[in-house]
């Protein structure tokens, strides 16, 4: 699947036809949509999770997995159950909690599955309904695909266009509250390592902007790379203890203000690997990811 540029989106007077059925239910796991790269399944989507109003309840990816078969998502930790896998995630919009956690139930919102404008098994395109309080807040076109980079590796490939459609002014985020794109990675005895071009260690990498970063182990490696100029903007949370994980913040000190009818669009591609990855290797992954190349 070639995804469509946040330029020139599908339109969604013409929705295609699903090319491949939803998986089957097993031991009531709510309806997914796989991922495969070549014929070897990758990634799962779970595009209408059965979640409590708590976590906020939203599309994820998990598992995700690397073309050897190692897991490097995770699902709804004990000390934090409201991260889900791979997705997207806001403390807040419009004064409505979308990354679930502690606060009243009343004050969650959701994100809901609307429809396919593209499904293959390669990827997919897909519209969600942001809403809470009975109200619709955000319309998202959230375009996910595979992309090969040889026999040890492949990319996930993940846009996310939010469009204000309340006629109103809203806010995303609020002052301290960093939010959008967040891969939790499964909990090991030994801390990932985690660089980009410009130091390594999370204290070098946490709240600054850079074009990639990499997380690596003895097992796998993730190059988390800003594919345009806004995306390479936002800083990047990384947390590499007791609660691991990698996001692009798309809102972080600042509340990010959406006028009506616009959109806010960020594009992430994560290189998935088999094995643990040099910074020369990293960076030449991220080069070939990203849409000007990132520096070494």
């Amino acid at each position: 699947m070639t995804p469509p540029t946040p330029s020139s989106p599908p339109t969604p007077s013409s929705p295609l036809t699903p090319s491949n059925p939803l998986t089957p239910s097993r031991t009531r796991r709510p309806p997914c949509t796989l991922l495969r790269h070549e014929h070897r399944v990758v990634g799962t989507y779970v595009h209408r999770p059965e979640l409590p109003g708590t976590v906020a309840p939203r599309p994820y990816l998990h598992p995700v997995r690397t073309l050897g078969g190692v897991t490097v998502t995770g699902l709804r930790p004990a000390e934090d159950p409201a991260r889900l896998g791979a997705s997207m995630a806001i403390p807040e919009v419009a004064g409505w909690n979308f990354r679930g956690g502690p606060g009243r139930r009343d004050h969650h919102g959701g994100q809901r599955h609307l429809s396919w404008l593209l499904r293959d098994p390669d990827g997919f395109v897909e519209e969600l309904s942001w809403t809470a309080g009975g109200r619709q807040l955000l319309l998202e076109r959230r375009t996910v695909a595979v992309r090969s980079l040889g026999t040890e590796c492949w990319a996930l490939d993940f846009t996310s266009a939010l469009t204000n459609v309340t006629g109103e002014e809203i806010a995303l985020g609020g002052a301290g509250r960093a939010g959008g794109f967040f891969w939790r990675v499964p909990r090991r005895p030994e801390p990932a390592h985690v660089f980009s071009a410009d130091g390594e260690g999370e204290a070098a990498v946490h709240g600054r902007p850079a074009d990639w970063l990499a997380l690596t182990t003895d097992d796998w490696t993730l190059v988390f790379v800003g594919a345009t100029g806004d995306t390479r903007a936002d800083p990047w949370w990384v947390r590499t203890g007791d609660h691991p994980g990698v996001g692009s913040a798309l809102t972080w000190q600042h509340p990010l203000p959406i006028a009506p009818a616009d959109t806010v669009t960020r594009r992430i591609v994560t290189a998935i690997a088999d094995t643990r990855l040099s910074l020369h290797t990293a960076a030449r992954l991220a080069a070939q990811l990203s849409d000007r190349g990132a520096a070494v």
